[in-house]
C-alpha cells in the first residue's frame, strides 16, 4: 500500500495529522518526517518489532544503530543509565539541534534499536513538526534517514516517496530541510568524548564548549569487521547510482583536470556530470554541470549536496566528477559524506594531468 502523504509547515501545524501519525507509531507503524538535518524514518524506539521494520524498509543491516529522538530534555534520563557532565553541557548549549550523543543505555531501550550495543544514540531535534510528532508518539522515536540504505539522504519529501513510498505508512511533507546533512555524533562512553560523525556542529565548536574532544581517527576508514558505535557509519552511504570521483588540487588544476576527464568520458560514449560551485560552474564543458552552492557560503554546499547527487540520478549520468570542499566550518562534514558517496575515490589533479 502506498504511503499517505500529508503536508504542513512548522508555522502551520496540522495537529489532526500529527495525532494520526503518532497513533501509527504507537501501533508499530512507520512514519517519515522532516527534521532540521534530513528527513527521518520514524518508528517506536521502545518497540523491538518497529525497529526491525525500520531496518527492513531501508534494507539496512540490523547491527547499524538507530538514533532515538526525544522532544523533552527530561526524557533523556529514562533511556540512559548515566549522563556525564560533558553531555549535560552540550545538551544545554546545542539542544534542541543537530547534535546526537551516545550514552550508556537503560534496559527500557531494546537492543534491536541500538544495533546490539549497550549504548544508545539520542537527539533532541529543533524542527517543530518533529517535536510534535515525537510527543504524539509517546516521547521516543527511533529514526535513521528516510532513504533506502546506501542512497543519498532525503532533504525533501519527494526523495522519501521515491525510495520508501511503498514500504511505510505515512510521509509528513514539511518542505525542504534547513541544514541538509545529518547531525554531529559525539560518543560519551569513552573517557574523552569522541566525534564519530562530523556535522553542522564542528569539532572546533565542541572543543570550545567542552575543552577535550577528539575526532575518531577511523572516521574515513571503511572496515566491515569494525562494529559501528555511530548510527549509519559502518556501510557505504550517500551514494549516487553513477560512479563518483573527487578531484583535488588548486582551482585551476581541478577545472582543467575535470574538463579533460569529462571529454574522455564523452569520447567513450558516457554521460558525465560535474559537481561545481557558483564560482566555477561556467568554466566546465562536455557534461551536465550542477552548482552545489557557493564557497563564500559553505552552508549552501551542505544544504544542496544530497539534492545534487539525486539530481544526477534523475539525469542518468554514468560518471560524476566533483570538486573537493575543504571549507573552514563544515568542510569536515561535507567531505565525510562526499568521500563515502565516492567510495573514497580521489583523483589528484596534478598527478592526473602529468
Amino acid at each position: 500500500m502506498r504511503a499517505e502523504v500529508v503536508s504542513m509547515t512548522g508555522e502551520n501545524l496540522d495537529m489532526d495529522a500529527i495525532k494520526k501519525a503518532g497513533d501509527i507509531l504507537k501501533s508499530g507503524g512507520l512514519v517519515a518526517f522532516p527534521t532540521e538535518t534530513v528527513y527521518g524514518l520514524g518508528g517506536n524506539a521502545l518497540d523491538p518489532r518497529a525497529s526491525m521494520k525500520i531496518y527492513a524498509a531501508k534494507g539496512r543491516p540490523s547491527d547499524n544503530p538507530l538514533i532515538v529522538h526525544i522532544a523533552e530534555l527530561d526524557k533523556l534520563a529514562q533511556i540512559t543509565t548515566e549522563i556525564p557532565k560533558g553531555a549535560k553541557i552540550l545538551a544545554e548549549k546545542y539542544w534542541p539541534g543537530p547534535l546526537t550523543m551516545i550514552l550508556p543505555k537503560a534496559d527500557i531501550v531494546p537492543k534491536e534499536t541500538t544495533g546490539g550495543l549497550e549504548s544508545v544514540a539520542v537527539r533532541f531535534p529543533s524542527d517543530r513538526i518533529a517535536q510534535e510528532l515525537i510527543r504524539a508518539a509517546g516521547g521516543f522515536v527511533a529514526a535513521p534517514s528516510a532513504n533506502t540504505s546506501g542512497r543519498p539522504s532525503p532533504t525533501m519529501a519527494e526523495h522519501v516517496e521515491e525510495d520508501l513510498g511503498d514500504a511505510i505508512d505515512m510521509i509528513i511533507d514539511g518542505g525542504q530541510v534547513g541544514i541538509g546533512l545529518e547531525s554531529t555524533i559525539v560518543d560519551f562512553t569513552e573517557e574523552v568524548p569522541v566525534v564519530l560523525r562530523p556535522g553542522y556542529i564542528s569539532l572546533e565548536m565542541l572543543q570550545e564548549t567542552l575543552g577535550d574532544v577528539r575526532m575518531d581517527r577511523g572516521l574515513l576508514i571503511t572496515d566491515s569487521s569494525i562494529h559501528p558505535k555511530a548510527p549509519g557509519m559502518k556501510y557505504r552511504h550517500y551514494a549516487p547510482k553513477a560512479e563518483l570521483s573527487i578531484v583535488e588540487g588548486t582551482e585551476e588544476e581541478v577545472i582543467n583536470c575535470i574538463n579533460r576527464l569529462t571529454e574522455e568520458a564523452v569520447a567513450k560514449g558516457l554521460k558525465a556530470g560535474v559537481i561545481a560551485t557558483d564560482e566555477t560552474k561556467d568554466r566546465y564543458s562536455n557534461a551536465d554541470i550542477l552548482s552545489i552552492g557557493s564557497r563564500e557560503e559553505e552552508e549552501t554546499i551542505a544544504h544542496h549536496l544530497y539534492e545534487v547527487l539525486r539530481d544526477f540520478d534523475d539525469d542518468r549520468v554514468d560518471v560524476i566528477y566533483s570538486e573537493a570542499f575543504y571549507t573552514p566550518k563544515m568542510g569536515q562534514a561535507i567531505m565525510n559524506r562526499l568521500l563515502k558517496a565516492a567510495g573514497h575515490k580521489i583523483i589528484n589533479a596534478q598527478e592526473e594531468m602529468k
